[in-house]
């Protein structure tokens, strides 16, 4: 009795399935460079993800994803005579509850959503008119470290994954899923834009002239303007930023397939065969 017991435990665990995980695709930023309608021009990500069942509808799943993002000034016509621009490397790990409408082990198709927690490493840097590459969070190009309290951003951060899709079943073992996932971050200097302009004479005197020319690049523009008098609106502080990473996932079991109990019923006793594997 105690070893039909055991045997029920270990087939009823093995029906939460453990699926590891690939994931690629493209990303979008949502910031205070390019369109504030519209998410900026797309880069590519890549990831890895293992999920564990907890029932048939509802999983955890932690991932590893890698990608980049890009703003421009130049995707939008509000702000192109300032000039900025900035590219990031993103590096995210998250742990996130996943829901499935309809269980998979019945249906082909279903709608899913999903809401975690995550963190993520970020480097915001931008190529000159020399094609040098320069990161900008060394710049303090909002006066970073020495104007009026304004600290040095830090670069980890966190963030809150959400989103949804449709998740196919494409056998009883492997899954590929279409989603659209969005992430809210607390900084609003994934971009390297805040706040306020800092006095020019002022940000040169401590951060130097680069600093003084990644603030504002109007000048590069034919017929561009000149450096901003301090104070002036740089970056709107009351909005964080946002990256999305959307593509398809695909899951492939981990566990193998269990063959049902036999069990047969005779007067006096019962009969319950051990399960196999295959």
């Amino acid at each position: 009795m105690l070893l039909c017991c055991v045997l029920f435990l270990l087939k009823t665990n093995a029906q939460r399935h453990f699926y590891m995980g690939a994931f690629g695709g493209v990303t979008n930023y949502k910031g205070d460079l390019g369109s504030n309608m519209l998410p900026s021009k797309p880069n590519a990500v890549g990831g890895i993800s293992m999920v564990c069942e907890l029932n048939h509808r509802m999983l955890i799943r932690g991932e590893f994803n890698y990608g980049k993002v890009h703003g421009s000034d130049q995707l939008t016509k509000g702000n192109r005579a300032r000039n900025l621009d900035f590219h990031s490397k993103v590096t995210e790990v998250s742990v996130s509850f996943e829901y499935i409408a309809f269980d998979l082990y019945e249906h082909k198709v279903s709608p899913y959503v999903f809401v975690g927690l995550g963190t993520f490493k970020f480097t915001p840097y931008t190529i000159d008119q020399n094609g040098n590459t320069i990161l900008l969070a060394d710049l303090g190009t909002e006066g970073q470290g020495f104007y009026k309290g304004r600290k040095d951003y830090k670069l980890q951060k966190l963030c809150i994954p959400f989103g949804g899709g449709l998740q196919w079943a494409l056998s009883p073992k492997t899954r590929l899923a279409l989603e659209l996932g969005i992430r809210k971050t607390n900084t609003d200097y994934l971009d390297d834009v805040s706040t306020t302009y800092v006095d020019e004479s002022l940000l040169a005197q401590n951060k130097g002239g680069v600093s003084v020319r990644l603030a504002y690049r109007g000048d590069e523009l034919n017929g561009g303007g000149t450096y901003p008098s301090d104070g002036t609106k740089r970056g709107n502080p009351n909005n964080k930023d946002w990256y999305l990473f959307s593509g398809l996932h695909f899951r492939v079991s981990l566990q193998p397939r269990i063959r049902p109990y036999k069990f047969t019923y005779k007067a006096g006793r019962a009969k319950t065969k051990c399960p196999t594997l295959y």
